[in-house]
């Protein structure tokens, strides 16, 4: 080939997500099986969403707003905070890549744990910026780590709370003792993917509250609101950061749809109320049936439960057995924990049927 392919995407492996079972399942095959592997809302989606879906229809022709005005004025009014304080992307994903390639340069150090999110990895891969990592402790951030770990390079900061793929939290007191000895001219991004999942538990730090200079929080659309199938998602941070975002993002996303249903998402409190419900309950379900059969977990903050085995054979032979019999569940080893596997939670009618096939594969 004579085109000259950069090195470092070179080394990039495409992003393999959590439902795709092999490489030639087709979707109306996969919709068959019951899905616990990629922290969805099985609920499906916010109602209001979809009726202002259906009203914007009529709008196709017409390319977004760049800006997102009207969902940005919903939103700020939502969690109180200034329009010029709010991006919106094509989800946390977009949003993140858009921070990596604005606020470092080259060669310049993204810092975070080692078993997190992978867009972190894969968004600081691809534009040549150098992914730095901390160990895991006790399967969640470890601060003091990340600390010890900055150097002259070190640009960005990425923390999930709570944190995929594991579902640790770390405390608002532990993140505020970080915070203040985190340098000013280093950024953090505080990812809140599954904040409505855990801010019910004591001690969760609300990101949205905390204002300083060199932090901005990401939230999504995409779980609570069951609009993954859309990408929606929001950065809210200081304004002069904001605004060299909107200089770098795609200028027409979201699509027009994806904004409509964002603005009827953020009306539907019986939806989410309905989700968190529903999503505690089946927490719990898992949580005391793998304490019933001995099987270690961590400690669910989210709308998943990691749960720990032998070794990694264990692990893929318990995926590969729950596959077999209908059930999708993810294997971590990509996550660099290999011996994990990630289960979502899922309806009432979904859960009846996995957990009978959960109990016979763990008490093999």
């Amino acid at each position: 080939m004579s085109i000259r392919i950069p090195e470092y995407v070179q080394k990039l492996v495409p992003y393999r997500s959590g439902n795709q079972t092999t490489n030639n399942t087709d979707r109306a095959t996969f919709k068959k099986l019951i899905n616990l592997a990629s922290n969805e809302n099985q609920l499906g989606s916010s109602p209001m969403a979809i009726e202002y879906i259906q009203n914007a229809f009529t709008d196709l022709a017409i390319y977004p707003d760049t800006k997102s005005s009207e969902l940005v004025a919903q939103l700020a009014k939502h969690i109180g905070r200034k329009p010029e304080e709010i991006i919106f992307g094509s989800g946390s994903d977009a949003l993140i890549a858009y921070i990596v390639g604005a606020f470092a340069q080259e060669g310049e150090e993204v810092l975070t744990a080692s078993g997190t999110f992978v867009g972190i990895f894969t968004d600081t891969n691809k534009q040549g910026r150098v992914i730095k990592t901390v160990p895991l402790k006790n399967y969640g951030f470890d601060l003091d780590g990340i600390l010890n770990a900055i150097s002259e390079k070190t640009r960005i900061i990425y923390l999930a709370n709570s944190n995929n793929p594991t579902g640790t939290i770390f405390t608002a007191a532990e993140f505020e003792s970080f915070f203040a000895k985190v340098p000013k001219d280093i950024l953090v991004v505080l990812d809140e993917a599954y904040r409505l999942y855990s801010a019910d538990f004591p001690g969760y730090p609300d990101g949205l509250s905390y204002q300083a200079e060199n932090l901005l929080v990401l939230q999504t659309f995409s779980k609570s609101y069951g609009l993954a199938g859309l990408r929606v998602g929001y950065c809210v941070g200081p304004a002069d950061l904001i605004g060299y975002l909107m200089k770098v993002k795609l200028p027409f996303e979201p699509n027009i749809l994806a904004q409509a249903a964002a603005i009827g998402a953020l009306q539907d409190e019986d939806f989410l109320i309905r989700t968190k419900d529903l999503n505690a309950r089946m927490i719990s379900l898992m949580t005391s049936k793998f304490t019933e059969w001995k099987v270690e977990f961590a400690p669910a903050y989210a709308n998943f439960v990691m749960i720990l085995l032998e070794d990694e054979a264990a692990a893929l032979n318990f995926v590969a057995g729950t596959l077999e019999r209908g059930v999708v569940t993810r294997h971590l080893g990509g996550f660099g924990i290999t011996n994990g596997v990630r289960i979502s939670t899922g309806t009432e009618e979904q859960m009846a049927i996995a957990m009978p096939i959960f109990e016979e594969l763990l008490k093999k």
